[in-house]
């Protein structure tokens, strides 16, 4: 499951499955056809739609698009995020970087640094496996690294300090 917002609009809760997609509980009857270069042809209700991609931004998952010339912007949430946010790690985002801690229980899979290095917003630092997904966490500022506080095979539990800036 999935939550969107385009523009200023309400959150869409929105529903893939292998047959059909839904929005808000109601299944979309659509076509959608890629015509290459970020660009693709709509039909929905029997109106014609023409959408461009102009911006995607993974790591905000965030996307503009114009659509039949009306500038769309839509930012999507998983269910990761929808969980981050539910337990309250949503805005974590600060000025200065001073540590880094877990989001979650989990094992260090793996640890993409060492003390000394220098990180920027968005690097990949470690991989912390949970609920049997090896999740990556990027840094979510500059920084350099003064000491790792965990290392590969550690268990860790939610809010423990990893890395320390």
């Amino acid at each position: 499951m999935y939550t969107a917002k385009v523009n200023q609009s309400p959150d869409l809760n929105i529903v893939f499955s292998q047959d059909h997609y839904e929005i808000n509980n109601q299944v979309i009857d659509w076509d959608i056809i890629g015509l290459g270069n970020d660009r693709f042809h709509i039909i929905y209700k029997s109106i014609s739609y023409q959408a461009e991609l102009i911006e995607c931004n993974l790591e905000e998952k965030s996307f503009l698009f114009y659509i039949n010339g009306q500038k769309q912007h839509v930012v999507i949430k998983d269910k990761f995020d929808m969980l981050l946010e539910k337990m309250g790690l949503n805005d974590l985002k600060s000025n200065t970087l001073n540590d880094i801690k877990a989001p979650m229980p989990g094992l260090i899979f793996a640890i993409n640094i060492k003390e000394g290095d220098e990180v920027k917003k968005g690097d990949p630092i470690m991989i912390l496996e949970a609920m049997k997904m090896e999740n990556i966490l990027k840094s979510p500022g500059d920084g350099i690294v003064k000491s790792i506080l965990v290392k590969q095979g550690d268990s860790v539990e939610k809010n423990q300090v990893l890395i320390n800036f």
